[in-house]
């Protein structure tokens, strides 16, 4: 008998709707998981509940608004898209999607998946963090006893340095250059983390943006696209150290000493979401024209193009994998 196949795309997560209710239970989830913020319970829990939430839910539906897609958040969108195309050029394999915080969740996923006979965890994570692809690993370790395929179940770490994924991204820039002009910068822009996570958690997440950088800086040279490139980091949250340099201040700078135009790309997010759309193309499109920049292109995420989903294709047949139980047992240190 054949064996049925089987495919978990997991992405980070999204509120279900633009309520307050529904901001807040998801910005609970999330921001409660030690592995995104890892204070001490009871003093996080109080700030999160009288300071945080208050400030934030406010805010964050304001901006979801603007960008609401199809009555989902752009993430939940694309992330849909790239599991029904994939479900199309895949017709033997049943492809799902979760996601590690909110809906649709990683039972109701597995739960579609309990019949196959093999399984492969894709996190759209392309840098392994810990504050990302391990708290999948940690969700889903629990759901072994009820799920066995996850004891033998493939799980990609991450895809930072695959070729696929450095010619995926350089075949993006080459059309926005094609389409909007060879600008005077290419900025890269990946989401940041605490910088005493690196030491801490021996999190090599850092590691892993630097070499997607120089590989794609490597691919676009060899292909005749000579210009700086520069890298930084976004989505600073709390008071906290987190690591550098920050994509604003580098917009900030880059205009000041007289750049007038730029265009900016986000490796690690594999959809666009409220990071992208909102932090890059709006509110850091204003720092650089504000500041003396004339024109400014965001390069969007793979989502659900033609290129990602033939880089999942060569992912899914990549043989640097981990079985759930393995991967979690080499962390389990930092939990």
């Amino acid at each position: 008998m054949q064996k049925k196949h089987g495919l978990l795309l997991i992405n980070l997560g999204t509120p279900s709707d633009i309520t307050p209710t529904a901001i807040k239970n998801y910005l609970t989830e999330f921001l409660l998981d030690r592995h995104v913020v890892d204070l001490p319970y009871f003093i996080w829990y109080t700030i999160l509940k009288y300071i945080v939430l208050p400030k934030r839910v406010p805010y964050i539906i304001n901006h979801y608004r603007k960008i609401w897609l199809n009555g989902a958040s752009p993430l939940l969108h694309f992330s849909q898209l790239l599991r029904d195309k994939l479900s199309y050029t895949l017709p033997y394999v049943r492809c799902e999607l979760a996601m590690t915080y909110g809906e649709p969740n990683m039972q109701s996923a597995l739960e579609n998946l309990k019949s196959c006979d093999e399984l492969i965890i894709l996190p759209l994570f392309p840098q392994y963090s810990t504050t990302t692809t391990l708290a999948v690993f940690d969700k889903l370790k629990p759901l072994i006893s009820t799920y066995p395929i996850l004891a033998h179940a493939q799980f990609i770490r991450d895809y930072a340095s695959h070729p696929s994924y450095i010619h995926a991204l350089y075949l993006q820039i080459k059309q926005s250059f094609l389409e909007h002009g060879q600008p005077e910068v290419l900025l890269l822009s990946y989401h940041g983390i605490p910088e005493r996570y690196i030491s801490k958690r021996q999190d090599d997440y850092i590691e892993r943006c630097e070499l997607t950088t120089k590989l794609l800086v490597e691919k676009c040279q060899a292909n005749g696209i000579n210009l700086p490139i520069h890298m930084a980091y976004q989505s600073k949250f709390g008071k906290g150290k987190w690591v550098e340099p920050n994509t604003s201040d580098v917009l900030q700078k880059l205009a000041n000493n007289g750049k007038k135009t730029i265009q900016v790309m986000c490796p690690g997010f594999s959809a666009d979401c409220i990071e992208t759309i909102y932090e890059i193309d709006e509110q850091n499109r204003a720092i650089f024209l504000n500041a003396g920049g004339e024109n400014f292109f965001y390069i969007p995420a793979l989502n659900d193009s033609d290129i990602h989903i033939n880089l999942l294709l060569e992912l899914i047949n990549y043989t640097e994998t981990y079985s759930v139980q393995e991967t979690s047992l080499q962390h389990c240190n930092l939990r």
